[in-house]
């Protein structure tokens, strides 16, 4: 009988450490699991974190072009350019190339997020144009055409890299995003409420350029030349030298040219109520978008300004004066604008006054000019050449919003 005794025990003692056995080895799965799991829930909060931080990296590249800090399409070097935002105070940014521009970040100090590095690497915050692999042509988007995405016509395609770092955890995404577009509506070149008399050396053309046509290009009334207007003609969407509600003549050394014939369209009705008409807004829609008037010009009007002596809307009654400068966008006048010196400009200008061009004046895009008198542009070198990428895409630069057209996470 001792026998069976000490054989129940010796399978009961077996059976003991099986069970012990089995539940260390439970345990060590269940402290596995919970580890593993805790790593991998504190990774994706931190991955999810990271792709947070990237996508600051595209906003503040975004606000930097609106800011006209981006690349700049109608430079020479324009389909090479790029811009890189770098985390480190102004003045200790890196040296980059001849084709590159290095900005500190916007952020604001002791607040720094981590999308962008303190030098050069492939993690700093990139802005350049989407273009053909030799980079020789930047791609547009128009969604009249097809493809719309295309290298003649539209809104150029920026392309903005951003890498978000939380802990070892990075996230990588590319975004390619344009101006919302802002539709205009120009009847011409030179668009006019009161006759127009052309005398001296003026050159207005109508034929749809080029936002990227070169400052200078057509003076004088060159456009076949190997350097005339003609190289920079899109081959559609062209316009009338000028429209008029009155007469237009033509004197002197002044050429007007359009596909219309005769290119200058006079004796018209159905003038703008106000430049709202010409943007598709209501008059409530322009004003709150335009902001407060201005009454002193500024020197180089890069933007979309309003110039107005007195707060009375469409009273004609301001004077302006740009003895020379630069700009780009809108600019609206209520009242009359004289040109006197060298001054050129790419985008729209509406005057409600008169216009008077005393000076070198080269427009690449449109004026609009009311009128209490008839326009006579008499002295000094005037070249207006219509363009529409011009006017819509200055005036969305300054007053628009963007608009995404592709996102993708990899690594460019």
């Amino acid at each position: 009988m001792t026998r069976p005794v000490r054989n129940e025990r010796g399978i009961a003692l077996v059976m003991a450490v099986l069970v012990l056995l089995v539940l260390s080895l439970l345990a060590i799965v269940l402290y596995t699991s919970l580890t593993v799991g805790r790593r991998i829930v504190g990774h994706d909060v931190r991955e999810n974190q990271a792709l947070n931080t990237a996508e600051a990296g595209v906003a503040e590249a975004v606000a930097r072009i609106r800011n006209n800090e981006g690349p700049d399409v109608s430079a020479p070097n324009g389909p090479r350019q790029v811009v890189q935002i770098f985390n480190a105070p102004s003045g200790s940014v890196p040296v980059l190339g001849t084709d590159s521009t290095a900005l500190a970040t916007a952020q604001p100090a002791g607040q720094w997020l981590n999308y962008s590095t303190a030098t050069r690497s492939p993690s700093a915050l990139t802005i350049q144009f989407l273009t053909d692999p030799a980079r020789t042509v930047v791609y547009r988007y128009d969604s009249t055409k097809n493809p719309a995405i295309q290298t003649t016509t539209g809104w150029p395609i920026y392309k903005i890299t951003a890498t978000g770092a939380e802990g070892a955890d990075q996230r990588h995404i590319v975004t390619e995003v344009i101006q919302k577009p802002v539709f205009v509506n120009a009847d011409a070149a030179l668009t006019a409420d009161v006759g127009i008399d052309f005398l001296g050396t003026s050159t207005v053309c109508g034929y749809n350029h080029r936002i990227d046509t070169p400052t200078g290009t057509g003076i004088n009334g060159d456009r076949i030349s190997p350097t005339g207007c003609i190289n920079w003609e899109v081959g559609s969407g062209d316009k009338p030298a000028s429209w008029s509600v009155g007469t237009v003549t033509n004197g002197g050394s002044s050429v007007q040219t359009s596909p219309a014939m005769p290119p200058n369209s006079q004796n018209q009705t159905g003038f703008y109520a106000g430049p709202w008409d010409a943007l598709g807004m209501n008059q409530a829609e322009f004003f709150s978008w335009i902001g407060s008037p201005l009454a002193t010009a500024p020197a180089n009007p890069n933007g979309v300004f309003y110039l107005d002596n007195n707060n009375i809307t469409q009273d004609q009654s301001g004077s302006f004066a740009y003895p020379g400068g630069n700009g780009s966008g809108l600019l609206y006048v209520d009242g009359d604008l004289n040109i006197t010196g060298t001054f050129n400009y790419r985008g729209l200008i509406y005057i409600e006054g008169d216009l008077q061009i005393n000076g070198t004046c080269w427009i690449l895009g449109g004026i609009i000019c009311k009128g209490k008198s008839k326009i006579k542009v008499a002295n000094g070198t005037c070249t207006i050449l219509y363009s529409k990428d011009a006017i819509e895409q200055s005036i969305a630069k300054f007053g628009g919003q963007f608009v995404n057209i592709a996102w993708h996470e990899g690594s460019n």
